[in-house]
């Protein structure tokens, strides 16, 4: 009942549009006060520094600078021209450069949100103008960029990997399959939707121009094999690759293209610590509601009630989908990782489920948490810069989403879907 309580307070809160990071922070400083007293209230600098300095975290500013300088360097306009150059000759073959390069990108961002800016503000206003309907060009952006937290590196599964103690390398690979299932069958629906509306043909296929493409791109394709490479091959740590993708973002854009000034650079760093602030500032009011439910025993308790109720982990996993489908449409993915995660850990452990398994689960859910208002953070970017109302792009985009959906399904009910990467390498 404490539980339903706390999260009753932090989505009133969230409604009345109370900043997440501060309704997380004030619900747990209330409860705690209320159940300890004021004398537990000096220890909640503490609480607050340890939560925002687990070092995995580091990763993420890192992962959002990276892609902060890719996209001002020239980088994502060679990946794009390269991917027209690859599959214009196919009917809708501009949907499906913006799948294509979305997959890319997000080898290097980890951040749907980086991936709809960077890539929808070239590739909406260019659908648009061969024809598009602008609710089929933002549905196809908005839902590509989603691939960015399914597809490693991952920033959502690097705060659930901290947050579940699990591995972070492991989460990575587990995202590899289903990242590629849910990009080659969004695909497949931009095809339908092409032959729907007649969508043009963008050019012949020209094996000189792939070629030349290639040549241009080459750089900006050494970024994934240098990042992931190194990780999965046990050179660095996941936090010590984000850091890798920094250098090489760098070293491409000020050598190699010469399209990075100072400038550029400065607006990069700041936009990559505005939205790190924005995550480390829920990370570490998080942990403050996070050390109050430990201390009643939350997670415990829930975790009894549930198993009460069912010792099935097929039947858990269903609730639990529901549960994430549900907060998906509500909070942001850091938030209701941040927030949830603690407090059904136990429960997931207590029936067998494997805790990289789970978190697969996850982050698909959240990803289309992504799509689905009211909240729908990526969908909200693609929609502003297609210029069309949520509404016309969701009645619209309700088909894609029905493909990360199946994903969905595939990796909650065979799991070698995603586990069978992790292992073959790990187990």
């Amino acid at each position: 009942m404490e539980i339903l309580l706390l999260f009753i307070c932090v989505l009133a809160l969230v409604v009345i549009d109370v900043p997440i990071a501060v309704a997380l922070g004030l619900v747990a400083v209330t409860a705690m006060v209320v159940s300890q007293g004021a004398a537990s209230l000096p220890n909640l600098p503490l609480v607050l520094y340890n939560g925002a300095t687990n070092f995995p975290l580091i990763a993420i500013p890192l992962f959002i600078l990276a892609g902060a300088i890719m996209n001002a360097s020239g980088i994502s306009t060679r990946l794009i021209a390269f991917a027209s150059a690859l599959l214009g000759f196919v009917r809708g073959g501009l949907a499906m450069v913006s799948i294509g390069a979305s997959m890319f990108f997000a080898e290097i961002s980890g951040s749907a949100v980086a991936d709809v800016s960077a890539l929808g503000s070239i590739l909406i206003p260019a659908m648009k103008q061969k024809g598009y309907p602008k609710a089929v060009a933002a549905a196809v952006m908005s839902s590509a960029a989603t691939l960015a937290v399914i597809i490693p590196p991952s920033i959502p599964m690097i705060l659930y990997a901290v947050m579940a103690e699990t591995s972070v390398v492991q989460m990575f690979v587990a995202g590899i399959v289903p990242g590629v299932l849910g990009g080659f069958g969004l695909m497949g629906m931009a095809y339908w939707f092409a032959h729907r509306y007649n969508l043009p043909i963008e050019e012949k296929f020209q094996w000189v121009r792939v070629w030349r493409t290639f040549r241009e791109a080459f750089w900006a394709f050494t970024l994934p094999i240098i990042i992931l490479g190194a990780i999965f091959g046990g050179v660095v740590t996941a936090t010590e690759g984000a850091a890798l993708a920094v250098v090489a973002a760098l070293f491409i854009g000020l050598v190699v293209y010469s399209e990075l000034d100072v400038a550029h650079l400065k607006n990069a760093m700041i936009e990559g610590g505005v939205q790190t602030a924005v995550v480390m500032l829920l990370v570490a009011t998080s942990a403050l509601l996070g050390s109050h439910l430990t201390e009643i025993q939350a997670p415990q308790k829930l975790a009894l009630a549930m198993s009460e109720l069912t010792t099935n982990k097929w039947v858990v996993l269903a609730l639990l989908n529901v549960l994430f489908l549900i907060l998906g449409m509500f909070l942001h993915s850091a938030a209701a990782i941040i927030l949830v995660i603690p407090v059904v850990m136990p429960l997931v452990k207590a029936v067998g489920i494997d805790p990289v398994h789970f978190g697969l689960v996850v982050t698909i859910n959240l990803g289309i948490g992504q799509q689905t208002p009211p909240v729908a953070s990526v969908l909200m970017v693609a929609c502003s810069i297609a210029k069309a109302s949520v509404w016309e792009v969701t009645k619209v985009n309700i088909w894609f989403i029905g493909v990360l959906f199946a994903v969905l399904m595939l990796v909650t009910y065979v799991p070698v879907t995603g586990l069978g990467l992790v292992q073959l390498f790990y187990r």
